[in-house]
């Protein structure tokens, strides 16, 4: 199908993006990778005045260490962030996780800013955000705002991004030092979406027990979760089959899971514990 007609505008750094919004009066939509936006046009299930491309602003791209902090722009795509040595070294799991996104086409084109901003429910970096104590960076007309994963998530495609702002950067916490973490998850065989995706981390002490745990879930309900009591099984203990299997019981306790004709409620609550308990098995047997 074919787009209804739009006005085109390439804005060369993030401030002009942010006039261009401003002026448009609430017409404009904002192009970076374009995987999200384009297909819903060419559907006609969202109509676009004015498109703003980002694209080629050079402040949006590239991955630094600041502190204990992994800060991936906006504009970086999958494929860079899944090949990159630093974030190999310091936070596997993001590099594991982006290089499951799509297919290499998807990868070479589309943003981490992108894939954070749309908000998917199946979408895979929001699970690492959520584990990570990820800070989502935008700016705006009153200049530049900062969210947790947690309050920026609010729902199916909505996010707490204010209207006329643009996602300039994704900061993920780095793991203690000696922490081992992955991303596993359940595709949807048509469209390479997850099902289930878990992200997880953890570390142990010298006598063996778990001293650190994060797992972040995606895919099963309206925003990515934080598996809390399962990390709260883990910590404490030294890990065994038995206590793994218990506290990946818990994955999907006291959250409220989607149902559909692919799968069913029962079914991805199904899904959290298995693929939970494969992470945890993964990093710690």
């Amino acid at each position: 199908m074919i787009a209804s007609a739009f006005e085109y505008t390439r804005a060369r750094s993030v401030d002009e993006a942010i006039r261009l919004l401003a002026e448009s009066g609430g017409e404009a939509k904002v192009l970076a990778g374009g995987h999200s936006l384009l297909p819903l046009m060419k559907m006609r299930l969202t109509t676009v005045d004015k498109l703003i491309d980002i694209g080629r602003i050079p402040e949006l791209k590239g991955m630094r260490q600041k502190g204990d902090r992994l800060e991936i722009g906006a504009l970086t795509t999958h494929a860079e962030v899944a090949k990159d040595p630093l974030v190999q070294r310091t936070l596997p799991a993001l590099a594991e996780a982006a290089a499951q996104i799509g297919d290499i086409q998807v990868r070479n084109r589309g943003t981490v800013g992108g894939n954070i901003a749309h908000a998917d429910p199946a979408s895979d970096l929001p699970a690492l955000a959520v584990a990570f104590d990820a800070e989502i960076r935008a700016r705006g007309e009153d200049g530049d705002e900062r969210f947790s994963a947690d309050e920026f998530f609010i729902g199916p495609l909505i996010t707490a991004i204010p209207e006329n702002s643009i996602l300039t950067s994704v900061a993920f916490t780095i793991p203690p030092t000696g922490a081992k973490s992955t991303y596993l998850k359940y595709p949807h065989p048509a469209t390479g979406y997850a099902v289930v995706g878990v992200a997880a981390a953890v570390s142990q002490s010298d006598d063996g027990t778990v001293d650190y745990a994060r797992i972040g879930v995606a895919g099963v309900g309206d925003v990515a979760f934080r598996a809390e009591q399962v990390e709260q099984a883990l910590v404490g203990n030294v890990p065994t089959e038995a206590l793994i299997e218990t506290a990946a019981a818990k994955a999907a306790d006291g959250v409220e899971l989607g149902s559909d004709l692919f799968a069913s409620e029962e079914y991805r609550r199904h899904l959290c514990v298995v693929y939970t308990e494969r992470a945890l098995q993964k990093l710690l047997l």
